[in-house]
């Protein structure tokens, strides 16, 4: 066997289909692509959500609330969390070098702190926001909640 005697296995491959190349090769006129028409042209697509001429259901469907572009979105962190890390890594100051060690937000998450759950030890905590219980919580046992503001640059 020599490399010019490899073919291809029988029915393994067919002709390509040249289409628009004159009547006599069965597929010229209209070349395939049916009759008259947008269709049947060079260059022709259908725009996103066309409808056959139906009226798009983008266009029937009223507009509807808004986007805030003011919005601030937080990482909620809860008590029970917090307690969590006591226990796990024996410590008295929660920061955002803590909570990223400890895989709870990553480094451009706004912080905030919420009261579900319990806490037993006493913490002193630096996040972006704290809810009312949480910061009550915090308190009752002599912590601090320390809302962190950025220094301006």
């Amino acid at each position: 066997m020599k490399l010019h005697n490899l073919t291809p296995a029988k029915g393994s491959t067919k002709r390509e289909k040249r289409v628009g190349r004159g009547e006599g090769s069965g597929r010229g006129g209209q070349s395939t692509r049916g009759m008259n028409g947008a269709k049947s042209r060079s260059g022709y697509h259908r725009k996103l959500g066309f409808e056959g001429g139906q009226m798009p259901i983008q266009r029937r469907l009223p507009k509807f609330g808004f986007k805030n572009p003011n919005r601030v979105e937080y990482k909620a962190v809860n008590l029970s969390m917090l307690q969590a890390l006591v226990e796990k890594e024996n410590v008295t100051v929660v920061n955002f070098d803590t909570l990223i060690g400890a895989g709870l937000v990553s480094k451009n998450d706004k912080v905030k702190i919420l009261g579900k759950g319990e806490l037993k030890a006493r913490l002193d905590v630096v996040a972006d926001a704290f809810s009312k219980s949480a910061k009550e919580k915090i308190e009752a046992l002599e912590g601090k909640a320390i809302v962190f503001k950025p220094e301006a640059e």
